[in-house]
């Protein structure tokens, strides 16, 4: 392993390679699980680096993962155990940053490390907007990790993170490493070498771009979600017409780039609050909404009142991040914190999760943070919506609330002003944090956060979990939010001290698997979920040897 260590430092220097364990731990590890072995983590600053870089690790025999913001969920960016049958090298692309907006920026084209909160900034310069906006867009997930795992995000209108046009590296048959080049851009040059540098240097133009029929998002979302009978969910990760090559690869090849599409920026938006304490009125609207209206929303996103309460309590510092550090920070400092942590957590006297609890209990000397109507819903109802319309859609959703479904008993809504909707949206992100908050404060009595990521039938009207008394007598926290047009919810589960998460994780999955729900539906397989038969044989012959990002999705770790 010390040539090979050798050989990386003569491509990308010296200070660029980490081989010690206290050096590399904060990489072998993932943003919520996950934690393994690697010999070497290595940050290539060029294409052509990442290139040799990968020639080297193929060469030499070894597993590779490919890693950028490590802010996935269920830990595939991250090496899982000890286990490996060869030595793992992580190669870490965030220094690879860099974008080109393409035919007015009508499209663009990002790097392996250019972030989603990136792009999103340059496109506001133009008045338009990126293809998905995901719960981590604001701690630096990338452009090409959210194609990599299909991640879905909050639109109800663009679906998941999708492109066919993409510049990537595989493993063979025979155990070469290949380039493919199906970025479509014309003149880039005949080697890996030319390609790289020619792409890094924006060394073309749009007449240069090549349109042959591929598609740059999922741009059939919008028919997908009004099919209300379809006895299949809208999204999931196993869907076999979104896994395309560097789509839903999940780590299997290595991404040099990829072209995708922007959207018009909507020149107005309105967000409305509704409450209920029958989910059934939900149904009803969402069949209303999805059958009938011209304009679909922008978002709809679904709390209970207990992850209301949760987010309130436990992630108020997020939300206090946010309005007073800005977006533009946040990156860096939940860095910082995550490098803290682990320094901290090596220190046996001191509690796991130090900087969590720091914050906790910083936050609550700032006063209530939430506009007063706000709370008043989540007092009176159990279920809440936060309905974003912008443009047409403003109207045609203003008169279905004031005269149809608003007249309906039992039922309420709110136009909000101003700053009930930028404290209603920020509330919704950090809410998807609050119960792993809950746990870092209460380690001591409870078990590791059961996170479930769960994609219900288009058709499915019971989408409000009813546990059985075997599933409740330890729960201590339930807490459920998600992209409700989409029928896609994120269900987080806080266990007492004890109780067999294993088994609670088997049983939560057969009443699910049961009803036709497929999971995960947007955060990708990773170490947590078994991969489907359609994605294995995806993935085996992304990457015949097994290669790269060997055992996600439950499969073998062993060299093919």
């Amino acid at each position: 392993m010390a040539e090979i260590v050798e050989a990386f430092k003569n491509i990308v220097g010296e200070a660029n390679v980490l081989t010690k364990e206290m050096d590399t731990a904060y990489y072998r590890s993932g943003f919520r699980c996950g934690f393994g072995g690697a010999k070497a983590v290595v940050f290539p600053s060029t294409l052509v680096e990442q290139w040799k870089v990968l020639q080297v690790a193929v060469d030499a025999g070894c597993a590779i993962i490919m890693q950028a913001a490590k802010t996935g969920l269920t830990g595939g960016s991250s090496p899982s155990g000890f286990d490996y049958d060869r030595d793992v090298v992580i190669i870490n692309v965030s220094r690879l940053r860099g974008l080109h907006l393409l035919r007015e920026g009508a499209q663009a084209l990002a790097f392996p490390g250019t972030t989603l909160f990136e792009l999103t900034q340059e496109l506001k310069k133009i008045d338009r907007v990126p293809h998905s906006v995901l719960g981590s867009t604001t701690i630096g997930a990338t452009v090409i990790g959210g194609v990599a795992n299909n991640a879905g995000g909050a639109l109800c209108k663009r679906g998941s993170s999708y492109t066919e046009y993409a510049l990537y590296a595989r493993v063979n048959e025979q155990g070469t490493l290949e380039l493919i080049d199906h970025l479509g851009i014309r003149n880039l040059g005949e080697t890996p070498e030319e390609i790289l540098t020619r792409l890094e240097a924006g060394e073309f133009m749009d007449a240069d771009l090549i349109d042959d029929g591929r598609v740059a998002s999922d741009n059939d979302y919008v028919n997908r979600i009004r099919t209300l009978d379809a006895d299949v969910p809208n999204r999931y990760n196993a869907d076999p017409k979104r896994l395309y090559e560097a789509s839903g690869s999940a780590g299997k090849v290595a991404c040099f780039a990829v072209r995708v599409d922007t959207f018009q920026a909507p020149k107005k938006k309105q967000v409305f609050i509704l409450g209920t304490n029958d989910p059934d009125h939900f149904v009803t609207m969402r069949r209303d909404i999805l059958a009938t209206f011209e304009h679909l929303p922008e978002m709809v996103e679904y709390m209970n009142r207990a992850t209301f309460t949760a987010a309130e309590k436990y992630a108020k510092d997020v939300a206090l991040a946010i309005k007073y550090l800005g977006t533009e920070r946040l990156p860096k400092a939940y860095a910082l914190k995550a490098k803290a942590e682990y320094l901290l957590n090596k220190i046996s006297l001191l509690p796991k999760y130090l900087p969590d609890i720091f914050l906790y209990y910083a936050s609550k000397l700032f006063p209530q943070h939430l506009p007063k109507r706000l709370l008043e819903y989540r007092d009176t109802y159990e279920h809440l919506l936060i309905l974003v319309t912008a443009d047409e859609a403003i109207d045609e959703a203003r008169q279905y609330l004031e005269n149809d479904w608003g007249r309906t008993d039992g039922v309420g809504f709110f136009e909000c002003s101003e700053r009930e909707q930028e404290a209603a949206l920020l509330h919704r992100f950090s809410a998807a944090g609050a119960g792993l908050r809950y746990q870092n404060l209460y380690q001591r009595t409870t078990e590791e956060v059961l996170s479930l990521d769960i994609a219900l039938l288009s058709n499915d009207p019971d989408w409000i979990e009813d546990l059985p008394e075997e599933l409740t007598k330890d729960l201590v926290l339930d807490l459920s939010y998600g992209h409700y047009l989409c029928h896609v919810f994120h269900n987080i589960y806080v266990y007492r001290r004890g109780t067999d998460m294993e088994r609670i994780k088997t049983l939560m999955l057969e009443r699910l698997k049961a009803r036709g729900a497929k999971f995960p539906a947007e955060h990708n397989v990773g170490h947590l979920y078994e991969s489907e038969p359609v994605v294995e044989q995806f993935h085996r012959k992304l990457d015949p040897t097994n290669t790269f990002n060997p055992g996600i999705g439950k499969t073998s770790k062993k060299r093919l």
